[in-house]
């Protein structure tokens, strides 16, 4: 054997898979044992082959496990010997019951007594080398199994690299390429594998193109099938979080942390971030100049809107800036994580947002309850001013605690909300007039 040019092609294939070469080597010996087996000996004999890479020599070995009375069936009866296994009786706590043993085989075992001879510290269960002759020569049959031997050791070893490299980018952001659309779905090319975005997983009015390149955030890595599936999403609200931390460097750095996301896919997103540094302005360092880092985060999301809200740990001033770009009078607390908010009449509508969506967002990301009312008429109720707090089927991210503090959600699982029935005492916070 060529070892130079076996060594080269070796290297190539394992750079093409993206697996190690010792994996191609392992698919390599199992195929040439399999060729063997096929062409030289009966279909009961366990070889191995071993390629010694530094001669390119091949040995092929018969393997037999070492066995007794106990564990194989020995006796020889004309019944017996056209199957492959036997019953033999046994004692239980029930009574008699019928034990099935292996038959022993001559090619595949080896009696202690005769394994003791050979290895005098063999026992049960241990597996014997024999050197057998060796061969080079191997038929069409021989070789065609040999071949799809080496294609399934391979595809197994690329898809258990795969596996391990995505699950460790499972809730990171991967980049791909459009391939084809099927019943909605949108498949993408990501380099090794493809990954699948399913038609709820996309941001609704998005029009995606064969070839173009976007971003997914990995969602989660289907082992079950036989090639492996990469699940996508782009309307996840951790994508945008994800988002944030690649194109804004004081997140990454920890200086800046995201506290919530509210999110209506296609459509607008709240964003709450606290910082962690003195001196440190947390919304003009996600906005940047002239807005050019928000700029790019709202570009790959298709120009869904984006609002960098400015966390507080006072629930009534967040409920205030959640509002956002509204300019809120003054915050109530009414009850129980509920809240009125007074605004003047010309930001009555702003504050309300097309169809009370801006409202709606500020209760998804502060997980209170709240009622948007004019400073003029506090005692009216507006239309689409009001917004509860989102169930425990939309997602938010972080989900909101009862206390006002942020929790994560349990991994694997919706986040869920837990509201103090006992009502809180009347607190009034007027916000400073502009």
């Amino acid at each position: 054997m060529d070892l130079k040019a076996l060594v080269q092609t070796v290297n190539q294939i394992a750079e093409e898979k993206g697996i190690e070469s010792a994996k191609v080597f392992e698919a390599i010996e199992s195929a040439l044992a399999s060729a063997y087996k096929k062409e030289y000996v009966k279909r009961d004999y366990n070889i191995l082959a071993k390629l010694i890479p530094e001669t390119g020599d091949v040995k092929f070995i018969q393997i037999r496990e070492v066995v007794d009375e106990s564990t194989v069936n020995t006796s020889v009866d004309e019944e017996e010997e056209t199957s492959e296994a036997s019953f033999v009786k046994g004692e239980s706590a029930h009574g008699a019951s019928e034990v099935k043993l292996p038959r022993y085989n001559e090619h595949r075992h080896i009696l202690l007594k005769e394994a003791q001879e050979i290895k005098p510290d063999a026992k049960l269960g241990d597996e014997l080398e024999f050197p057998i002759q060796e061969e080079a020569n191997f038929g069409r049959i021989a070789a065609q199994t040999a071949k799809q031997t080496i294609l399934q050791r391979l595809r197994e070893a690329e898809r258990d690299s795969i596996m391990t490299e995505f699950k460790d980018r499972e809730g990171d952001i991967v980049s791909g390429v459009i391939q084809r659309f099927e019943r909605g779905n949108v498949y993408v090319d990501l380099g090794r594998t493809n990954g699948i975005m399913f038609a709820n997983e996309s941001i609704p009015g998005e029009h995606y193109r064969v070839s173009e390149r976007l971003r997914f955030y990995v969602l989660g890595v289907q082992s079950e099938s036989r090639i492996p599936g990469i699940i996508l999403s782009r309307a996840h609200p951790k994508f945008v979080a994800k988002l944030f931390e690649r194109e804004i460097p004081e997140i990454t750095d920890g200086v800046v942390e995201i506290k919530a996301i509210a999110r209506e896919v296609g459509s607008r997103t709240k964003v709450a971030v606290k910082s962690n540094a003195d001196g440190v302005d947390p919304v003009g360092s996600c906005v940047g100049q002239r807005g050019t880092r928000i700029m790019a985060i709202t570009n790959e999301l298709g120009q869904e809107k984006l609002d960098v809200i400015l966390w507080s740990d006072d629930p009534a001033e967040f409920v205030g800036n959640a509002l956002n770009p509204a300019k809120v009078k003054s915050v109530e607390v009414t009850g129980s994580r509920e809240a009125r908010v007074l605004v003047a009449d010309d930001q009555l509508s702003l504050a309300i947002g097309r169809g009370g969506q801006n409202v709606r967002l500020a209760a998804k990301l502060t997980g209170w309850k709240i009622d948007v009312r004019s400073q003029a008429r506090p005692e009216e109720v507006q239309e689409g001013g009001v917004a509860d707090t989102p169930k425990a089927t939309e997602e938010t991210f972080p989900s909101p605690a009862a206390d006002g503090e942020l929790a994560e959600p349990a991994e694997g699982a919706l986040p869920s909300r837990s509201i103090e029935e006992e009502e809180k005492p009347i607190y009034h916070k007027p916000k400073e007039e502009e």
